[in-house]
């Protein structure tokens, strides 16, 4: 299912500059596969670097990390009046640098779900190639609003 930067607006808290999504491309309830426009005008390219702009890692990661947070949003019922939270990573690694220009598929699957807390591999690509790769850990805070 195919949701667009409206979709995503309604289910993620971040707002610019700490949005790192543009579009759902794929979805299920155990996979995720999202895109994040990289371009020039990226606020975190003035300081990294440059004269040679390369997007930071955890940044990519982070990305990573917003994708797995609305595959949980399709995992857990009425997850709308709830937040997702970033818990841990593990089995980082960064292949590639990513530069203006470049559209990073990040793959996100979910491993393990062990009642509000998930486990995914998250794996980002650009122009098929692996980019970088993650273990992410992420949890369901159910008093917590995310509006």
């Amino acid at each position: 299912m195919e949701k667009d930067i409206f979709e995503i607006l309604k289910v993620l808290p971040h707002r610019y500059p700490f949005l790192l999504l543009d579009r759902i491309l794929e979805s299920s309830s155990e996979d995720l596969v999202a895109l994040k426009n990289v371009t020039i005008n990226e606020p975190f390219f003035q300081g990294h670097f440059p004269a040679e702009p390369i997007m930071p890692g955890v940044l990519i990661v982070e990305a990573m990390a917003q994708a797995g947070g609305i595959l949980a949003f399709l995992k857990v019922p009425d997850l709308q009046s709830k937040a997702v939270y970033f818990m841990g990573i593990d089995k980082v690694r960064f292949r590639k640098p990513v530069r203006p220009g470049d559209q990073l598929i990040l793959k996100l699957k979910l491993l393990k779900q062990r009642g509000p807390v998930f486990k995914m591999a998250g794996e980002a690509y650009v122009d098929d190639q692996l980019v970088a790769e993650a273990e992410l850990m992420a949890t369901v805070d159910p008093g917590k609003d995310n509006g």
